[in-house]
């Protein structure tokens, strides 16, 4: 069985640094999609940090890495870091997305605008 949503990833997808655990454990996406969605920001950042360390290396598909993204932003939805990081993934990823990165990064740049200065 899977104990954390980065092993479990490792399992579904493969990790380009680490070979997968060896696990009796169900490996149908489905499942990882259904872990991922109630996952908390900790945990979400953890995979991305681990599986994807330089953003756009990994072995994740595209589509879990954009999914990962948003629910981390729908936790943290003020974090400027993690507005540009996912930025920086569509802008990686796109153009499809070029204009969804764009926002986010302005998004971020308000936010930091906001900011009182010391």
């Amino acid at each position: 069985m899977h104990t954390t949503l980065t092993e479990h990833a490792r399992c579904v997808f493969g990790d380009e640094y680490r070979p997968a655990p060896e696990c009796a454990g169900n490996h149908e996406e489905f499942l990882f999609v259904e872990r991922l969605t109630f996952a908390d920001a900790d945990s979400i950042l953890a995979m991305l940090r681990e599986l994807c360390p330089h953003i756009v290396d990994g072995e994740l598909p595209v589509w879990v890495r954009n999914l990962a993204y948003r629910l981390l932003l729908l936790q943290r939805p003020d974090d400027p870091e993690l507005l540009r990081e996912a930025a920086h993934s569509l802008y990686l990823h796109g153009p499809d997305w070029d204009a969804i990165a764009a926002d986010l990064q302005a998004r971020a740049d308000a936010l930091e605008a906001a900011r009182p200065r010391p």
